[in-house]
């Protein structure tokens, strides 16, 4: 059973704004609730750690931003992940015209309100009217009701509650969920190191992370990247309590770390999925169907090992979900009491 106290603890983070390019309140609100529970905190450029008494026994990364939006313009706002990765051009380099059309269609009518990156000051509310690709900058356009004073450069996040139902959670729990249970283990007596990271939904993340293990120069292959996994439904979700991965579309991960993680699941019983071995299966089933194979995913564990040259290594432990990349999307109870059972015991192996 989920504890009240962790049940407390995300409901506040998910009423606090962190839209991506733009989580510098959020990790003041984390820097206060690490340090009431005993961590020490540093802030680097996209990164926030905590540590326990001992930061090298175990090493846990989860991205802390969220989708959102920004104003770009009078009355103009655009998706925030795209603008901050820079994926806005003239140069045929943007994303996907289908993954544009999924978002317009995502968000209609959703409540957002705007607020100052810094402080977490509420600046206004509105209402999502209408959401359209704009052919000549390649990107998407939101119009909102009741924002229209709001200057360039306001992140402007959805309004959002945690949702908690008989069996599951609900609410934008990518990656918030995550970071809560990081949080919580300080409650537990962590000793080791948790690192939040931001603008992970822009694909930046992985930079300010592998920074800070070049800065103090050590390596390890022991980084556990925890995060939420998207399944088409909740029959899906609910096959497995846990999801795992070999590699990702970056790179392998590490096999004696993966290995760890998926005997300790079948020593305490908690029932898991290899992401990877599923993408590849559906692939198969959409070939045999004449239709193109889709990516088997990119994680931030995959693009800081492709990148850091055997500076760091390490697998990812994540929680099934359904509802991806919405207001609504949810967890069973029972995967993240397993999820949040499988960071204790990794922290104490």
């Amino acid at each position: 059973m989920l504890s009240d106290d962790f049940i407390d603890l995300l409901k506040l983070l998910v009423r606090q704004p962190s839209v991506v390019g733009a989580e510098h309140s959020f990790f003041r609100v984390l820097q206060r609730e690490l340090e009431e529970r005993g961590a020490k905190v540093t802030w680097y450029e996209g990164l926030l750690v905590a540590q326990g008494s001992d930061p090298m026994s175990a090493m846990f990364s989860a991205h802390i931003d969220r989708h959102g939006l920004v104003c770009t313009g009078p009355n103009e706002f655009q998706y925030a992940a795209f603008v901050s990765a820079n994926r806005t051009d003239l140069l045929n380099n943007s994303v996907s015209e289908e993954l544009m059309s999924k978002i317009t269609e995502r968000f209609n009518h959703e409540d957002v309100y705007a607020y100052d990156p810094w402080s977490g000051i509420y600046r206004g509310k509105g209402v999502i009217k209408h959401a359209y690709i704009c052919e000549f900058r390649n990107n998407l356009i939101f119009e909102i009701d009741g924002l229209e004073d709001v200057v360039a450069g306001t992140p402007i996040a959805f309004k959002d509650k945690l949702d908690v139902q008989e069996d599951r959670l609900a609410g934008q729990l990518d990656n918030v969920i995550s970071a809560a249970a990081l949080v919580h283990l300080f409650s537990l007596g962590f000793k080791g190191t948790a690192f939040f990271t931001a603008q992970e939904e822009a694909g930046k993340s992985w930079r300010y992370l592998l920074e800070w293990f070049r800065r103090f120069g050590g390596s390890t292959n022991r980084l556990f990247v925890v995060d939420t996994s998207p399944f088409p439904s909740t029959e899906a979700a609910n096959k497995q309590r846990l999801v795992l991965r070999e590699k990702d579309a970056n790179a392998t991960f590490n096999k004696e770390t993966t290995q760890l993680i998926e005997n300790l699941c079948t020593q305490h019983g908690m029932s898991y999925l290899y992401k990877n071995r599923y993408a590849e299966a559906e692939n198969n089933k959409r070939e045999a169907n004449g239709l193109p194979a889709s990516s088997i995913g990119s994680t931030e564990l995959g693009r800081i090992i492709a990148a850091s040259n055997g500076l760091v290594d390490g697998t990812t432990i994540q929680i099934p979900t359904t509802g991806y990349h919405t207001m609504h999307e949810s967890a069973s109870n029972e995967s993240v009491e397993a999820f949040i059972k499988i960071l204790k015991i990794v922290s104490n192996t």
